[in-house]
C-alpha cells in the first residue's frame, strides 16, 4: 500500500472522539498518525494500520487502496 507522509487516512472504525480521519506523520515499519478530530497521536504497526484503511486522501484526491 502506497501511504506517504501528509496523507489523510479514513479508517474503518471511528476514534472515540468520533473522527474517522487521521493525518500520517511518519511512515516506515510503524505509522505515526494524528487524529484530525482531537489531535491525539498514536503509533501503529504498519500491518495493523493497512488493514484498517478505507481511503487515502492525497492532494485533495481520494485513492481507494484496495485497487
Amino acid at each position: 500500500m502506497d501511504v506517504r507522509e501528509q496523507d489523510v487516512l479514513r479508517l474503518k472504525k471511528p476514534h472515540p472522539c468520533g473522527s474517522y480521519t487521521w493525518l500520517v506523520l511518519r511512515v516506515g515499519i510503524e505509522f505515526r498518525l494524528r487524529c484530525e478530530g482531537c489531535g491525539h497521536e498514536v503509533i501503529l504497526p504498519r500491518e495493523k494500520a493497512e488493514k484498517r484503511v478505507r481511503r487515502i486522501v492525497r492532494d485533495g484526491q481520494e485513492i481507494n487502496p484496495n485497487h
